[in-house]
């Protein structure tokens, strides 16, 4: 059957005010069945079985001697540097936090430690040993493959280690050679400096010492004083001078010898007058002197001299 659609929101809120009218009348009545709709039942009551707890318990628990089961029970471990307990202590630490980590595992360490130093005497009064004896062989949790293959592996890590050292201490050593090297090369070209600058100053007469080529001195920073320069033209002709003085003589005269003098200019007795207007021999180095007389000329030569 068709309905026809309803218009405006006034409609949509009465169909569901209606609607919630009759679920509440068919839930007050009974008429719902269970579906959608879920029935809330009341809390279940809680059974105390004591009996029947004992009898699981006596079930668990099994009648054997303490070396057996080695169960301890103890109470709270107080800290090592915490003092007794007193009323107001226990007042102000009502227990371990469970919510801080530190605090929990620290206690369950204490527990652990304090049970073992009470079992202790308790284990040597029964005579049970508490030590691993000498020959005693275990399995090992890993077998022998895989500690060959740590055992290969850790090798390995090792002589990397040692490679590694080794080229950081040949790369030391090529370091400190290098600057060895270049140390030598320095030193060597200040001596070379020191030589030249020796041999100059004994050029130009500064110095009359040869010490220099001995090659063992080492070099000395000139310092030039003031005036000293002068003092060493003052003295009269330098190192140089004297050595060539020395060697070859001092000479004649040479400046102006070679100007005519009255009695020179007076003097024509060495005149030519054939080597004066080009009749004579050619003299040597003169244009045509030294060319090759060609193939007549020779034979002229020849026949003149037959």
């Amino acid at each position: 059957m068709d309905t026809p659609p309803l218009s405006g929101s006034d409609s949509e809120s009465d169909e569901s005010l209606v609607s919630d009218r009759e679920l509440q009348d068919a839930f007050s009545r009974g008429l719902l069945k269970p579906g959608l709709n879920v029935v809330l039942e009341r809390p279940k009551k809680a059974v105390n079985d004591v009996n029947g707890l004992k009898q699981c318990l006596a079930e668990f628990k099994r009648d054997l001697e303490w070396v057996e089961r080695l169960d301890v029970t103890l109470g709270p471990v107080p800290e090592v540097g915490e003092t007794q307990s007193t009323p107001q202590n226990k007042d102000q630490k009502k227990g371990v936090n469970p919510e801080d980590d530190f605090q929990r595992e620290m206690s369950f360490y204490r527990q652990a430690q304090a049970a073992v130093l009470a079992v202790l005497p308790r284990l040597h009064r029964l005579q049970v040993p508490t030590k691993r004896p000498t020959d005693y062989f275990a399995e090992m949790a890993k077998s022998d493959q895989q500690m060959q293959k740590i055992r290969l592996k850790l090798q390995t890590k090792q002589a990397a280690m040692e490679k590694s050292e080794k080229a950081k201490q040949l790369r030391a050593l090529r370091k400190y050679g290098k600057k060895v090297q270049t140390e030598v090369l320095q030193k060597r070209q200040r001596e070379k400096a020191h030589m030249m600058n020796a041999i100059k100053k004994y050029q130009k007469g500064f110095s009359d010492k040869l010490d220099f080529l001995e090659g063992d001195q080492k070099p000395v920073e000139h310092r030039a004083k003031p005036g000293a320069k002068g003092q060493q033209t003052n003295k009269g002709p330098n190192a140089k001078r004297r050595y060539k003085n020395q060697k070859f003589g001092f000479g004649g005269k040479k400046k102006g010898s070679k100007w005519n003098t009255r009695e020179s200019y007076d003097d024509v007795s060495s005149f030519r007058a054939k080597v004066a207007h080009g009749k004579g021999p050619r003299r040597p180095g003169k244009k045509g002197a030294n060319k090759r007389p060609g193939k007549r000329t020779r034979q002229k030569m020849k026949s003149k001299t037959h």
